[in-house]
C-alpha cells in the first residue's frame, strides 16, 4: 500500500509550462538568466546605444525568436554573448566596429586560460561553442549591414575532443539506484517510476519534465517526445518494465497528486503542478549519491548509461543515434532514419531494462565505441542548464 504523505494545498494560479502566455513584442531586451547559485546576471551597461553591442545582441536574439529557434538555443547564445560583451566592455570596446580579428583571437586565448570555480580549464568543446556563437553574431551583423566586414571570418575554432562519458553505470549499479526510492510512499513511488522511465528511454530531463499523459502509447509501449531538442519530435520505445511501473503510477499515485483541474502533465509535484527540470535533477542526483557508487551525475548519467549498455548489448550505432534523438553527421556520413518498429526490436534485444537476459550466442557485432563517443561527445548535458 502506498502511503500518502501530508502536503500543503495551495490556492491561486499555478506556474509552469503551459500556464502562462507571453505576448511577443519586438524587439525587447532578453531577461538576465539566473545563475546556478540563484543570483541573476546584472544587465549589461550600454543598452541605450542603438549601435552598441548590447542593443544589437537584443535585436539578434529577437531575430532568432522570429525564426522559431528553440528557447534553449537562444539562451545558450545569449549566455555566450553576455560573457563576450562583458569582456569587451572591460577593455573599452562598446560597438561591433571596434572588434577586429586580433581582438577575437585575444578573446580566444582568454577562454583557453580561463578557469572554472574548481580550478579546471574550460573544455575545448565549451571554448569552441562559445566562440562559434560569437562568430554567428558577427556573421548576422555583417549580413544586416551593421558592420562592413565580418571580423570572425577565418577564426580557427578549437578542435573538438571525442570522449566517452567519464562516468557510466553498469547494469547492476543502475539496479542499486533504482531500488533506493521508498515505494511505500507517494513521492518515493513517483521517483522510482521517473528513474525507470529515464533509464528505459534515455530521454533528457527537459523532455521528461514536459511529458503529458497522452504522450504514452500504452498498447505499443512507446513514448512520444514532442518538440524535443532542436524542435524535433520523435517516438522511443520504453519496454515492458517501464510501462508496468507507469501503470502503477497512473492508477495509484498520480490521482493522489492531482489538485483541482487535471492539466494532463505526467509527472506532478506535491502541489499538483508539473515537476520542474531543476527539481528533477536534484532528486535523481540525490539517489545516485545515496547509492555510494563513487560516481556522480543525474538524469544525463542515466541517458549515457542506457546508450552505452545498449551498445555493449549489440545495438547498431545508428539505432542508438535514433534512440537518443541526436543527429551527428560526423558519426555517420548520411544520417539514416530507422522505423519505430526496428528501433523497438533493437531496444528489446539490447537494453538491460527491457528484458530479463540476453540470449547467448546471438551473433551481434562488437560494440562501436568510437561511434558512440562521437555521438555522446556532442550530446549537451542538460543537467547543467538552469531551466
Amino acid at each position: 500500500m502506498i502511503r500518502r504523505q501530508s502536503r500543503p494545498r495551495t490556492s491561486g494560479p499555478r506556474s509552469g509550462p503551459g500556464y502562462a502566455s507571453v505576448s511577443q513584442e519586438a524587439p525587447q531586451a532578453v531577461e538576465p538568466r539566473k545563475a546556478r547559485t540563484g543570483r541573476v546576471n546584472p544587465p549589461l551597461p550600454g543598452g541605450d546605444d542603438p549601435q552598441g553591442l548590447v542593443a544589437l545582441m537584443d535585436h539578434y536574439l529577437e531575430a532568432l525568436r522570429t525564426r522559431n529557434y528553440a528557447s534553449g538555443t537562444i539562451e545558450s547564445r545569449r549566455s555566450a554573448l553576455y560573457a563576450f560583451i562583458q569582456w569587451c566592455q572591460e577593455r573599452g570596446l562598446a560597438r561591433p566596429g571596434e572588434v577586429s580579428k586580433p581582438v577575437l583571437e585575444r578573446y580566444q586565448r582568454h577562454l583557453y586560460s580561463r578557469r572554472k570555480d574548481d580550478g579546471a580549464p574550460l573544455a575545448f568543446a565549451t571554448q569552441a561553442g562559445m566562440l562559434s556563437r560569437v562568430c554567428g553574431f558577427f556573421g548576422w551583423l555583417t549580413r544586416h549591414n551593421h558592420i562592413p566586414a565580418d571580423p570572425s571570418s577565418g577564426i580557427d575554432l578549437p578542435r573538438p575532443e571525442y570522449r566517452l562519458p567519464s562516468a557510466v553505470l553498469t547494469a547492476d549499479e543502475v539496479e542499486v539506484v533504482l531500488g533506493l526510492p521508498d515505494t511505500g510512499k507517494l513521492m518515493g513511488m513517483r521517483d522510482r517510476v521517473i528513474l525507470e522511465v529515464l533509464y528505459a528511454t534515455a530521454i533528457r530531463r527537459t523532455e521528461l519534465s514536459v511529458l503529458r499523459m497522452d504522450d504514452i502509447d500504452w498498447s505499443r509501449c512507446l513514448l512520444r517526445i514532442n518538440q524535443g531538442k532542436g524542435h524535433k519530435d520523435r517516438v522511443v520505445p520504453m519496454g515492458e518494465r517501464a510501462r508496468a511501473w507507469l501503470e502503477v503510477y497512473r492508477h495509484h499515485v498520480r490521482p493522489q497528486l492531482v489538485c483541482g483541474r487535471d492539466e494532463g502533465w505526467l509527472f506532478l509535484n506535491r502541489d499538483g503542478g508539473p515537476l520542474s527540470a531543476k527539481k528533477l535533477s536534484a532528486r535523481v542526483s540525490g539517489y545516485i549519491a545515496k547509492a555510494n557508487l563513487g560516481k556522480a551525475g543525474s538524469c544525463h548519467l542515466l541517458r549515457h548509461t542506457a546508450a552505452t549498455l545498449m551498445l555493449e548489448g549489440g545495438a547498431d550505432i545508428r539505432y542508438i543515434q535514433a534512440f537518443l534523438g541526436h543527429e551527428n553527421l560526423e558519426s555517420t556520413q548520411v544520417y539514416t532514419r530507422v522505423s519505430v518498429a526496428q528501433l523497438q526490436a533493437i531496444h528489446a534485444r539490447t537494453h538491460p531494462g527491457a528484458r530479463s537476459q540476453r540470449p547467448a550466442g546471438d551473433g551481434l557485432p562488437p560494440p562501436d565505441l568510437e561511434g558512440l563517443a562521437l555521438i555522446l561527445s556532442d550530446d549537451d548535458d542538460d543537467d547543467l542548464d538552469d531551466v
